[in-house]
């Protein structure tokens, strides 16, 4: 199960219990929608409460991440799992955008909204 808000150029999704392609497909349209209205966004990912994922989510994940490579400006991602670390770390490579993992979702909003209040 996930929750989503998309506000300005920042989406947020938490993920909650078992992280399904169902639940991925529905975060795309959430991106795409943020990048039809906003252009270049932030994505803040809460990973935190996440118990699982499906082989297809980390497929589709790569998929999307190349597709829209140039879409992303910052990606903050709360997690204490050091498997998503490592993922994250690997992911930098499809995408070009600054990456980086946070403990405290205060402290991920405020390094997202630097970039905002920058434009």
């Amino acid at each position: 199960m996930i929750a989503i808000n998309v506000k300005d150029n920042i989406v947020s999704m938490s993920v909650l219990g078992r992280f399904t392609l169902e639940d991925y497909k529905e975060f795309e349209e959430a991106v795409l929608y943020g990048i039809k209205f906003q252009g270049v966004v932030n994505l803040l990912i809460d990973l935190r409460d996440m118990l699982s994922f499906s082989v297809d989510v980390a497929w589709e994940e790569i998929r999307f991440s190349r597709e829209h490579a140039n879409d992303f400006d910052r990606v903050a991602i709360l997690t204490g799992n050091e498997w998503i670390a490592w993922s994250a770390w690997i992911n930098r490579q499809f995408v070009d955008a600054d990456i980086e993992l946070f403990d405290d979702i205060e402290q991920a909003e405020a390094w997202l909204k630097e970039t905002a209040s920058a434009s």
